[in-house]
């Protein structure tokens, strides 16, 4: 099993490139299943979970290429089975992502209920609710999704949705299902994500007819047929924020390029007010840190709050920032896994229920830690990057679902880390 083994003490000076955002390349995969014509998907990221969703559209017998230069071409002209097994859905929750494309074209699906990463509950209802108001007969057996159109019924038909939570997910599931559903429909409590904005942008380069994505009230008229389409993925604002974060605890200046700005404002807002400089610049952004940073308080929320998916990396830097900060995560109930090892490593931590409490230290120690998910993995890095001596990660599957070639990237800012087989 591959493990990180990070020296730390070392600055990160230099520039690196962002990859594509893994929660667009994902549901953007899917909706080239809406068309029978070819879609070529570029600046996709070398990920676990991509080539998992690429061997999940396989298995249905979808022609798939991918070329060195990070652009993949699908063609679901000769789809042959609407079906994803337990097998190919077991590690990734993204999967789900496919019932809604599934359904609209085929007029039926399986899918099977998802796994991915334990950090807590992430229903599906809002899913299936979505697709029953838009006139869909779904049961759920024997762990899977079984969904398919009454007899007769050629099409999805429009709907208003409501849904009771805001769901990145779901609001990507039912947009991508109503852009060949019969009328008009609008979803309300729409996430507001900028993947979602992404994911739009796609459909509409293949014909679909989408209005309000961004906000919280989408508005889909369906059209009878998508076309085949070639569309870039939108740099990954989590990866982009890592970055951030890692720069800013280990000090240093660095040039993020291609990362964006504007889909990053609450977590940059919490660096300069830390005591870091950040700056969006035509090429990307860049950051600057010199010194002991300010700890800040914050609490994760829907987009455009702070997002769940930074809390873990920016607690790392809050971790040896000089003061005191607390720490609310709203989205998961299981997202502090990471605490204990960082406890492991010399942080003063406190957990009380929703709430982390934390007292900065001067500095950390290397230990052995394990990553317990994905984003957990990723704020393990950002501190063995700054902690004395040797730090040792192990279970980074978790860090290769997410992040494209980490490791090299930060040895390219002049971090020593190595990736070591056990």
């Amino acid at each position: 099993m591959d493990k990180l083994l990070i020296r730390g003490g070392r600055p990160l000076n230099g520039e690196v490139r962002i990859s594509g955002a893994k929660n667009a390349a994902l549901p953007e995969l899917c909706a080239a299943l809406l068309t029978g014509e070819p879609v070529t998907v570029r600046n996709v990221p070398r990920l676990q979970d991509v080539a998992t969703m690429l061997k999940l559209v396989r298995n249905m017998g979808v022609q798939v290429d991918r070329d060195e230069d990070g652009a993949v071409r699908i063609d679901a002209g000769k789809l042959s089975s609407p079906e994803a097994p337990y097998e190919l859905v077991k590690t990734m929750r993204a999967s789900i992502l496919a019932l809604g494309p599934l359904l609209a074209r085929f007029g039926e699906a399986t899918v099977s209920l998802p796994g991915g990463c334990s950090i807590g509950s992430r229903p599906v209802d809002q899913h299936i609710k979505g697709l029953q108001q838009m006139g869909a007969e779904i049961v759920v057996e024997h762990g899977y999704i079984i969904a398919k159109l009454p007899k007769g019924q050629q099409r999805l038909r429009g709907a208003r949705i409501a849904t009771d939570m805001v769901t990145v997910t779901g609001t990507e599931n039912l947009m991508m299902a109503a852009t060949l559903a019969d009328g008009e429909t609008i979803l309300e409590n729409a996430a507001q994500e900028p993947e979602i904005t992404d994911l739009a942008e796609m459909l509409i380069a293949m014909g679909a007819k989408i209005e309000g994505h961004g906000t919280s009230r989408i508005r889909i008229q369906g059209v009878p047929r998508l076309s085949g389409c070639t569309y870039r993925v939108v740099a990954d604002r989590i990866e982009a924020g890592t970055f951030l974060c890692a720069v800013a605890a280990a000090g240093g200046r660095a040039l993020l390029r291609d990362a964006r700005a504007d889909h990053l404002e609450s977590v940059i807002e919490k660096l300069r007010a830390a005591g870091a400089q950040v700056e969006s610049v035509p090429e990307g952004i860049r950051v600057q840190s010199q010194g002991r940073l300010k700890a800040q308080t914050f609490r994760t929320t829907e987009y455009p709050g702070f997002p769940t998916d930074m809390q873990a990396q920016f607690m790392t830097l809050n971790v040896i920032a000089e003061g005191a900060s607390h720490v609310t995560e709203t989205i998961f109930e299981n997202r502090f896994q990471h605490v204990n090892e960082l406890v492991r490593l010399g942080a003063r931590i406190q957990v009380d229920g929703k709430v982390a409490v934390i007292e900065g230290v001067p500095r950390l120690s290397g230990a052995t830690v394990m990553a317990t998910d994905l984003r957990a993995s990723a704020s393990l890095v950002i501190a063995g990057l700054v902690a004395e001596g040797e730090t040792l990660v192990d279970r980074i599957y978790h860090l290769d679902r997410g992040y494209d070639s980490m490791e090299k990237k930060l040895r390219q800012l002049g971090a020593d880390i190595e990736r070591v087989s056990s």
